[in-house]
């Protein structure tokens, strides 16, 4: 017999690693339950990882098997797509990294874009911080959280997103792409673009709080760009142009409930004409454009910014 399913305004969903690793197992608890204290939400995990059911059910959220993989064994991102889709019945999804905790100001953004768009995908730049035990969710943690982060953590450079909230009638055709590894975050920017969705920058709303962690989970213990399945998901999202899309790449802010244009920045200037002229010049090299826009003392002060 089918469960029956209780309409809420989002779905998480997330592909967690193995929890046999005690310093992983801590940070994927910690974000899970932060996600299940949100309102008006629901949680879905996916995949057969080592003590993924025991940790579903400690935790109360929905677990689901069957999630296709690619030949090294990494869940395909599309099959996580039709996963989520078949088991809610959210007008909302948000796939999101098992490392994430989420606060309340998350649900608070949401609602907000939900409110004035009916296509959209929301994302937003991460907190670094290191947490190596279990947190209290006692009275009063968000605060406590929040002032630790502030005091100890890091934001992000924009290159990279770790969640994506959007209409399900968003992102229906995901390709095949390894979680995980590098690329698909950047599609998922590149995508919306195309599609003229708007893309909603919420760093300035919201605290997404990443977990430390280390690479042990993955061979050699080397960073996934390093990996053959980064190359694989390069190519499914169409080259290099597509996985230059970053964050710098949205084209609206949340700030105080309000979408308003992004501040303007060198990067932002730069990264706008490199698309403009991508557009005109489309029967050029990409690597010839490049050099235009970014010619190398430019990408030097690039990579020296994000250091």
């Amino acid at each position: 017999m089918t469960e029956p399913q209780t309409m809420t305004l989002i779905t998480l969903f997330s592909a967690p690693k193995s929890f046999k690793d005690r310093h992983i197992a801590t940070i994927q608890f910690n974000a899970v339950r932060s996600w299940t204290l949100l309102p008006d939400a629901e949680v879905i995990l996916l995949g057969e990882e080592e003590g993924l059911s025991e940790a579903a059910r400690e935790l109360g959220v929905k677990h689901f098997k069957g999630v296709s993989s690619n030949k090294f064994g990494t869940p395909l991102i599309s099959s996580m797509f039709q996963l989520a889709r078949a088991h809610s019945e959210s007008k909302n999804l948000c796939i999101i990294n098992s490392d994430m905790i989420l606060l309340p100001d998350f649900m608070q953004a949401a609602q907000q874009i939900i409110d004035q768009k009916d296509k959209f995908v929301l994302l937003g730049q991460r907190w670094d911080t290191d947490i190596d035990d279990r947190i209290e969710f006692t009275k009063g943690w968000e605060d406590r959280l929040r002032s630790q982060v502030l005091e100890q953590g890091t934001l992000h450079r924009p290159a990279g997103s770790d969640f994506f909230l959007f209409p399900r009638s968003c992102y229906t055709d995901i390709p095949d792409f390894a979680i995980g590894r590098a690329g698909w975050d950047n599609w998922m920017i590149y995508k919306a673009r195309q599609e003229n969705w708007p893309v909603i920058d919420a760093t300035q709303s919201i605290m997404v709080i990443h977990q430390n962690h280390d690479y042990a989970h993955l061979p050699d213990s080397k960073p996934h760009y390093t990996l053959p399945e980064t190359n694989e998901n390069i190519r499914l999202a169409g080259g290099d142009a597509a996985i230059r899309y970053t964050i710098l790449d949205s084209t609206d802010c949340l700030v105080e409930g309000k979408l308003v244009r992004p501040k303007r920045s060198n990067l932002r200037f730069m990264r706008g004409l490199e698309l403009f002229l991508r557009a005109v010049f489309f029967f050029l090299p990409e690597d010839v454009v490049e050099n235009i826009v970014r010619p190398k003392r430019w990408k030097k002060r690039i990579q020296k910014k994000f250091r």
